[in-house]
């Protein structure tokens, strides 16, 4: 069986995928790293010298390189990932896939990705934390209904790492 998470930047994604490999022992995979080592360029240089469509076009490809693979794994997708194309239709579609959209307020993500703005080319533009949040709650409004479809939600605000990753495995058994 494969693991998905999903949900927006950081929500968790890759730490909480790692945590649980640690207790299912499956394979864990971060896609935009997965990516970037099939690419042999970081994300930020396919955006800049290939354009957004051909980096959407590849993601498609390596998620279903990935799912399609006879081993179990878990894999942290990019917040963006399930938007696009019928990304989302394949994942919880997948026979062999279960998706969980790890769910984190907005004013969390907020005070969580301020600190790290630069390093995100998204939102690396917004100096105020005002305008982060007004930021992430429109993009996330927008993405909600991708993020919606997905198996399983867990709310990860004012939980450990620990206690996200015992739901997550609850709810698969």
């Amino acid at each position: 069986m494969n693991i998905v998470l999903m949900g927006y930047m950081g929500s968790g994604k890759s730490t909480i995928a790692m945590e649980l490999q640690k207790v299912l022992s499956y394979k864990c995979i971060d896609l935009d790293d997965y990516i970037e080592k099939k690419e042999e360029r970081s994300i930020s240089d396919i955006f800049n010298s290939k354009g957004e469509i051909y980096f959407r076009k590849q993601e498609t490809l390596y998620l279903k390189e990935l799912l399609n693979e006879s081993t179990s794994k878990i894999v942290a997708v990019g917040g963006g990932t399930p938007c696009y194309g019928s990304n989302t239709d394949f994942i919880i579609n997948h026979k062999r896939t279960r998706s969980i959209y790890l769910k984190t307020s907005i004013s969390e993500l907020a005070k969580r990705l301020f600190p790290e703005r630069e390093k995100r080319p998204l939102i690396s533009h917004l100096n105020t934390m005002d305008d982060l949040t007004e930021f992430i709650g429109k993009h996330l409004f927008e993405r909600l209904a991708f993020y919606d479809k997905s198996d399983f939600t867990i709310t990860t605000d004012n939980k450990t790492k620990a206690q996200i990753v015992e739901e997550v495995v609850a709810k698969l058994i």
